[in-house]
């Protein structure tokens, strides 16, 4: 029964929040006038590329499951994800591209 609420709380975090800094990021692009046709997926890849990491190394050890699979993601992977450079590159992109 936790690990169907745990699953519950992964796929609430990643809809709520990925959905509220996705609306963000398009805001903020648009207002800069990046074209989204070609490479809005971007910003979505980075965004949950990084509540990936923020799930794996700080939320799964605040939830309900206790299994033995609770670990922190390794630095070199956590520099990887979290230094994409996804959200910076599609303004570049955009401008390089037009």
């Amino acid at each position: 029964m936790k690990v169907l609420i745990e699953l519950i709380r992964i796929v609430f975090i990643f809809l709520l929040l990925g959905l509220i800094l996705n609306t963000l990021l398009r805001n903020l692009y648009l207002s800069m006038g990046v074209n989204l046709d070609k490479f809005g997926w971007m910003g979505s890849v980075a965004i949950f590329s990084f509540l990936f990491v923020l799930y794996r190394n700080k939320l799964q050890f605040s939830g309900w499951y206790n299994g033995k699979a609770r670990v922190k993601l390794s630095k070199k992977v956590t520099t990887f994800l979290v230094s994409e450079l996804l959200i910076i590159s599609l303004p570049i992109l955009s401008y390089l591209f037009n």
